[in-house]
Formats: structure tokens, sequence, C-alpha cells
């Protein structure tokens, strides 16, 4: 797993842009069925993309739906870790005996 995955809109902008399929955010969520502030929010990493993101993506020739939830939750997991938590324990499991 990556140390620091970036976020999976960065990845999914650079498919839009002049290196991709070269269109805007607005065409490009047009295509998808979604808002244009709600695509916009993912490219530039203020939302998560969803599983239903996730499939309207694979639909459109766009990786998997599992690529892209994969990459979100590395992502995702990487900042949870990040952040303080409480202490939490081990279970402990005791034989049956």
């Amino acid at each position: 797993m990556m140390k620091n995955p970036c976020h999976p809109g960065e990845i999914l902008a650079s498919s839009f842009g002049p290196e991709g399929l070269d269109i805007s955010i607005a065409e490009a969520a047009r295509h998808l069925g979604i808002s244009r502030v709600t695509l916009s929010r993912v490219v530039n990493g203020r939302a998560a993309i969803s599983p239903d993101l996730a499939v309207r993506l694979e639909r459109a020739g766009l990786s998997t739906a599992r690529l892209w939830l994969a990459m979100q939750a590395a992502y995702d997991i990487r900042h949870a870790s990040k952040r303080k938590q409480p202490r939490v324990e081990r279970f402990r499991f005791e034989s049956a005996a």
C-alpha cells in the first residue's frame, strides 16, 4: 500500500484534462449524469468517490469501480491513521477449554 496516497479525485481530474479526454468538468459531469458541483468537489479532493460514482466511472470506461473505491479507501485509511485516536486495546481471546 502507498505510504501517502493522493486523493483519487486528482487521478480523475487528470483523466479529464489535456493529457486525458480533454473535456471540462461540466462536460464530464453531464456525461456521468451528476452535477458539476458534485464532480468538482471530488476532483478538488473535497468529497469522496462514492460507490455510485465509481460505478458510473466504470460504465464510462474509466477503469473499474473496485479500483476507484480501493483508491478512496487507501486515502481515507491513511488520513484516519494520522488523526489522533483514543487508546484502543487489543481483544484477548480465551481458549474454550
